[in-house]
């Protein structure tokens, strides 16, 4: 009966949303990028530029709240790529401004992202060295 209850899956659809928004915006970051190319910028510093466009976009329109209603409709579509990662920094703060600076915005801010940030951290160590003693 519960079966019966249940509203019908919708794995494929969400798994085709998710991948056309994600791509999307992949797309952008590579219009972007040639842009920033195009502007005279070298590959490295293009790719940075693009990489600090994006996450500024992502916590901008978390800020404004138009990150969540992609989130909702997008799925994981949105939070994969680079700006999902603004958007883990930005939301948590969001959240808890009300109880301060301090308390708030500054013990909340690395609630989601502090353990991506750590754990990249930690095993790009690991990597520098195992490259390190095999070179």
């Amino acid at each position: 009966m519960a079966v019966r209850m249940a509203p019908p899956m919708t794995v494929l659809r969400n798994a085709i949303l998710a991948f056309v928004v994600g791509g999307l915006i992949c797309v952008i970051g590579q219009v972007m990028f040639a842009l920033f190319q195009q502007g005279g910028l070298v590959e490295k510093e293009a790719s940075t530029a693009t990489s600090a466009t994006l996450v500024f976009f992502g916590a901008l329109f978390t800020g404004l709240g138009l990150y969540d209603e992609l989130g909702k409709f997008a799925g994981a579509g949105s939070i994969i790529p680079i700006t999902g990662f603004a958007n883990s920094m930005v939301a948590p703060a969001l959240e808890f401004k009300r109880e301060g600076f301090v308390y708030g915005v500054g013990a909340r801010l690395f609630t989601i992202a502090g353990p991506v940030i750590t754990y990249g951290t930690v095993v790009s160590i690991f990597i520098g060295l195992i490259y390190y003693f095999i070179k």
